[in-house]
């Protein structure tokens, strides 16, 4: 099945065998026992694997040529920093991090989490039914997560339905943290073009100076409509006709100062060139839906982030009512701090990543210390 390699001296003694799936090479712990490609992404490649230690079922995410670039090392840094500290019933828990053959010289990384059933984009696109009762538990965990998250100060940045894993009896959690940051103070020097084109928010589509969780507010105002209609909303195939398909959707009034925050003066010259148009009632494309649901898509997928409803406001809507409990589904205690800066250099970042892999696997350094000689 697989190569077993011996670990050298500072590898804590793990074997290691090599897997082949799908033309991708997995190097990783002899007890780990790969099954089957799941998918991959611009950060990764996930097979499902067998604990055989356990019995257990999870999922090996490798993260090939780590250090490659200096920015995607510093996204993988992240991404470990922020899901060892987030743990909550709606968020995929990081359940192990590899420790590779060699401190000094690992390239790949390998997480390990549960593994879920499906992901909500498999869902969507299936003809399994959904009914009002599917949508108010899907959009009730997504939004308990998140409410969870941005009080923890992380934003998630590329929410859509393919990084919502599901189970088969309903159970959602949000996964993919790897372009998660935690905002900083001013909302400013974060990259503008994250979150898949048709889950963007349009504050990142007209290059506001700064942006914040309500990032993600729109994204799932997207993924909401996507559950409603079995489809995505605005499909657009650039920037610029997303743009367009939102305007055409939400409408255009320029009394009320919704374009006032736009700061890219070509854009904001082009929206209000527009006239003042109704757009197209949320009733009109989905005629069969709650009407409680569509007053909460509304208030989601307003176009000015200032008057978009947060996570916490979302989940106390009516549509929400039955499920929404705050004495049980609380805020984290406070911001999270990763404990380091965007001005880490390749060394640093092999550190703290290396950091994180032996506070998981402590005995594997304890195992290679020299016995202690008693001197009386």
């Amino acid at each position: 099945m697989g190569m077993l390699t011996n670990p050298p001296a500072d590898s804590g003694n793990k074997e290691k065998r090599c897997h082949t799936i799908s033309n991708t090479v997995f190097e990783i712990d002899a007890k780990y026992a790969p099954m089957q490609l799941l998918g991959k992404g611009a950060y990764g490649v996930v097979c499902s694997s067998l604990n055989r230690e356990t019995s257990e079922k999870v999922a090996i995410k490798k993260i090939k040529n780590v250090f490659g670039d200096r920015i995607d090392a510093l996204r993988t840094l992240r991404e470990i920093k922020i899901l060892r500290k987030i743990k909550h019933d709606n968020v995929i828990a990081l359940k192990d991090i590899m420790l590779p053959s060699t401190k000094r010289s690992f390239t790949d990384v390998y997480l390990v989490f549960e593994l879920m059933d499906t992901d909500l984009e498999q869902i969507i696109r299936s003809s399994q039914p959904l009914s009002d009762e599917h949508c108010q538990c899907f959009m009730f965990q997504l939004l308990r997560g998140l409410k969870y998250l941005h009080s923890a100060n992380v934003i998630h940045r590329d929410l859509k339905p393919g990084n919502l894993l599901v189970n088969s009896d309903c159970e959602l959690k949000i996964g993919d943290f790897g372009l998660a940051r935690t905002k900083s103070p001013s909302g400013e020097g974060m990259d503008k073009y994250v979150v898949t084109l048709w889950y963007r928010a349009p504050e990142l589509l007209v290059c506001s100076d700064s942006y914040d969780a309500a990032i993600d507010m729109w994204s799932v105002g997207c993924i909401f409509a996507g559950i409603l209609g079995r489809k995505p909303l605005f499909p657009g195939t650039d920037s610029a006709h997303q743009l367009e398909l939102i305007l055409d959707t939400l409408g255009v009034n320029h009394d009320v100062g919704d374009f006032d925050f736009v700061s890219d003066h070509s854009i904001r010259d082009y929206i209000e060139s527009l006239p003042d148009s109704p757009g197209i009632p949320f009733a009109t494309i989905f005629p069969d839906a709650n009407p409680l649901a569509l007053d909460l898509l509304k208030k989601l997928l307003v176009f000015n982030p200032a008057k978009r409803i947060n996570a916490t406001e979302a989940l106390e809507h009516p549509y929400m009512a039955q499920l929404y409990d705050p004495l049980l589904d609380l805020a984290a205690d406070g911001p999270i701090d990763l404990g380091f800066d965007d001005n880490l250099g390749e060394d640093m970042i092999r550190e703290k990543i290396w950091e994180e892999m032996v506070s998981l696997h402590p005995q594997s350094l304890c195992n290679n210390l020299p016995s202690l000689v008693s001197s009386y």
